[in-house]
């Protein structure tokens, strides 16, 4: 994947997108996003780390088992899979990716969404590959989902209002301490106790004051 231009996060999209696979090992054992941590090519390994398959989400547009419904409409794939493979995750970002599509800011449109994060979160943990970093992503995304459902149900400023308290510092020193909770609060609930990857989040975070 790092070759002829190592280092090149696009050329690394594009051959993610052809079906290169991510958990292949090289012959001391490494993969693809190893290799390129262990080299210092740091932008890779996010790409690596936050590439999620368009086929993957679209299981979800079609019916399953004994459902007559599939869990996610088709029209709302598009707009979800951008925020899945975004490599940017603050909170006010993830926002505004939300308010930027009318398919997707809409009350119904968001708890459709948020379950189907949840589904992926589960799968990731549950499957023989497991992969920590994905479900984290997935539940973090679908908590700031519920929020923005709270705020189109609530709020009159609606989705403007859920920014307008990220961004909002507090009056000693301006530091955004609504953000903060939000992102402590999206994983402590993280329902996979067991997890590495959040007893270690948790274990930096614990001592550390608001």
């Amino acid at each position: 994947i790092f070759s002829p231009n190592p280092g090149n996060k696009e050329i690394t999209w594009m051959m993610l997108e052809a079906g290169a696979e991510t958990d292949v090992v090289n012959s001391v054992g490494r993969t693809a996003a190893q290799m390129a941590a262990f080299v210092g090519q740091h932008d890779c390994v996010t790409v690596i780390n936050n590439f999620f398959p368009r086929e993957r989400l679209d299981y979800y547009t079609k019916p399953q088992g004994l459902d007559k419904e599939p869990k996610l409409p088709v029209k709302l794939a598009g707009p979800l899979h951008k925020i899945i493979t975004t490599t940017n995750m603050h909170p006010v970002k993830i926002v505004m990716l939300v308010k930027e599509n009318p398919l997707l800011a809409e009350v119904e449109a968001l708890q459709k969404c948020y379950r189907v994060l949840d589904l992926i979160c589960e799968k990731c943990m549950k499957q023989k590959d497991m992969n920590e970093v994905l479900a984290m992503k997935m539940h973090y995304i679908s908590c700031i989902f519920q929020k923005c459902i709270t705020f189109l149900k609530e709020r009159e400023d609606k989705l403007d209002g859920f920014i307008k308290s990220l961004l909002k510092g507090r009056e000693k020193d301006g530091f955004p301490v609504y953000q903060e909770k939000l992102i402590r609060e999206s994983i402590r609930k993280f329902p996979y106790c067991e997890a590495t990857l959040l007893q270690q989040l948790v274990r930096s975070i614990a001592p550390v004051e608001i």
